[in-house]
């Protein structure tokens, strides 16, 4: 467990929603057992349960984020990232874009871009799992409501998860 330059605690709880769906937070709290109790609250009042340590973040992989809106053209932003240093864009141009990176590459591809004019409107180091778990009817709902609780506990910072929900599943998101 590491702590923050603020006194809190920085942990990592981890579990599995409606589905199957592994579900990684990042928290920061001075009342981890606090914390973790009310992430399992969540977690069982939306049919998921909290894992132990390494049950799910095995299924992640840290990259480097730029997101871009709709704005670039995609086949010049590919390009511009990948000979910066990214390993992949992906998107479809309606949502915007987003250029992966190594963690470590995030900051000198992030200038090399801006360097060719392209502005990224979000930057950071997030969690993404390479594979996905599709869902859908009620364990697409559930799992919709289980995220949404769990960014509401207070103290988690972020939610990742390893779920693909399409389609009239993503209606309220």
């Amino acid at each position: 467990m590491l702590v923050n330059p603020s006194g809190g605690q920085v942990l990592r709880l981890e579990g599995y929603g409606p589905g199957g769906g592994a579900v990684l937070l990042e928290c920061v709290t001075v009342d981890a057992e606090g914390l973790r109790a009310r992430a399992r609250d969540a977690f069982r009042h939306h049919g998921g349960y909290l894992g132990a340590e390494g049950s799910v973040s095995y299924l992640f992989d840290r990259v480097g984020r730029l997101h871009f809106g709709p704005g670039p053209d995609g086949c010049g932003l590919a390009q511009a990232a990948l000979e910066a240093g990214a390993e992949e864009v992906l998107g479809d141009g309606r949502r915007g874009w987003d250029v992966l990176t190594d963690p470590r590459e995030l900051e000198s591809v992030r200038a090399a871009l801006g360097s060719a004019g392209l502005t990224a409107q979000e930057a950071g180091v997030i969690e993404r799992a390479p594979l996905t778990v599709p869902l859908s009817g009620v364990a697409a709902r559930r799992m919709r409501e289980l995220l949404a609780a769990l960014a509401e506990v207070d103290g988690v910072r972020n939610v990742y998860s390893n779920v693909e929900i399409s389609g009239p599943f993503l209606a309220d998101v």
